[in-house]
C-alpha cells in the first residue's frame, strides 16, 4: 500500500490476472463525506432454551447464532472508539453502516487503485467488484466486520470517512482468496486497511490498528492475530513491527511469475478480555438479510 495505507488490499480481484493487466496506471484519492444514519443493519429476534432447543421467530429465514455469535454481535453494536489525533481532530470508529457502504467503496478503490497503478478511468469498473465484494462480506457478521473511522476536526460540522478496515474472526468468517503466504483461517486476521490520502501523517493507521485489535480481544476468539504487509512497504512495517507484530513468513520470490508482489504474513499475540458470555442457556438469533 501507499504511505499511510498501512494493509494489503485483500480483494479477490487482486488475484485475477486478467483485471490486474487491464488496470495499470495511477489515480488519487477522493474526498469522501457522510453521517451516521442508524443501528446496525439487522433484524435481531431470539428466544432461549433451557433444554437446549433453538427457536427462531422468523418466517424470512437467516442466520442463527449460538451465544457465542449472540455475543459477538452485540458487541459490534456497542463498539466504537474514539481517540484524539495527532495534530488535533478527533477519530472516532466503529462498525460500518448500510448508508457508508458506498463511501467506503470510494475509499477502498481509491487506495487500491493508488497501490496498483490503475489508471483513473478504470476506477468505476474495480468499484464495481469492490462493492460485490463488500456486500458479500457483511453477509458474515459477526464472523467478519468492516470497521469505519471518520475524522473530525474543531471547524468542521460534519466528520468525514477517514478509514477503513476489515477483520475477520474465525474460519467462517475468513476471507475466501486470501494472499499469500496464506494466513491460517480459523485465527483472526486484518486486511484491506485504508487511509484517506488527504489525511494521512495523523496518526490514522495507528489507532486503526489498535481498534481491530480491541475488537479482537472483545470477541472471544483466538489470541493470535494476522495480517499481510508488501516487503516493498518499508512505512507500515515500521508501523506493525511498532505494534509488536513479528514476521511469520515471507513469500518466495517466484510469487513474481503470478505478477504480484511479495508480501510478508505478519503474527501477535492479542490478550483477550476476561469476561466471557452468559452461559447455562441457548440463545438463537435471527439475522435477516
Amino acid at each position: 500500500m501507499a504511505a499511510g495505507s498501512p494493509s494489503f488490499l485483500a480483494l479477490p480481484l487482486v488475484h485475477d490476472p486478467s483485471l490486474r493487466t487491464l488496470l495499470t496506471s495511477s489515480t488519487t484519492c477522493s474526498s469522501i463525506s457522510l453521517y451516521r444514519a442508524h443501528p446496525l443493519p439487522f433484524s435481531l429476534s431470539y428466544t432461549r432454551s433451557t433444554a437446549g432447543a433453538i427457536d427462531a421467530s422468523s418466517s424470512a429465514g437467516g442466520v442463527f447464532l449460538d451465544n457465542i455469535g449472540l455475543h459477538r454481535l452485540q458487541t459490534l453494536e456497542k463498539y466504537i472508539r474514539e481517540d484524539e489525533l495527532d495534530g488535533g481532530g478527533w477519530l472516532e470508529i466503529r462498525h460500518m453502516e448500510d448508508s457508508e457502504v458506498d463511501p467506503t467503496v470510494m475509499l477502498l478503490s481509491d487506495s487500491y487503485a493508488e497501490t496498483m497503478g490503475v489508471p483513473q478511468r478504470y476506477v468505476p469498473l474495480l468499484s464495481f467488484f469492490v462493492k460485490q465484494y463488500l456486500v458479500e462480506r457483511r453477509s458474515l457478521v459477526p464472523h467478519a466486520a468492516m470497521l469505519v473511522g471518520f475524522y473530525r476536526d474543531s471547524g468542521v460540522k460534519e466528520p468525514e470517512l477517514a478509514c477503513t478496515a476489515e477483520v475477520s474472526f474465525d474460519s467462517r468468517g475468513a476471507n475466501a482468496a486470501p494472499p499469500t503466504p496464506l494466513p491460517p483461517s480459523d485465527f483472526p486476521y486484518i486486511c484491506n486497511m485504508a487511509v484517506k490520502k488527504a489525511l494521512r501523517r495523523k496518526g490514522i493507521a495507528r489507532r486503526l490498528l489498535k481498534a481491530c485489535e480491541e475488537l479482537i480481544s472483545l470477541m472471544k476468539t483466538n489470541k493470535k492475530v494476522y495480517l499481510h504487509c508488501r516487503v516493498i512497504d518499508k512505512g507500515p512495517l515500521m508501523l506493525y513491527k511498532k505494534s509488536d507484530y513479528r514476521i511469520d513468513k515471507t513469500d518466495s520470490i517466484l510469487v513474481w511469475l503470478t505478477l504480484q508482489r511479495r508480501k510478508h504474513l505478519l503474527v501477535k499475540e492479542l490478550p483477550l478480555e476476561e469476561d466471557a458470555p452468559p452461559d447455562g442457556h441457548t440463545a438463537a438469533v435471527v439475522v435477516n438479510c
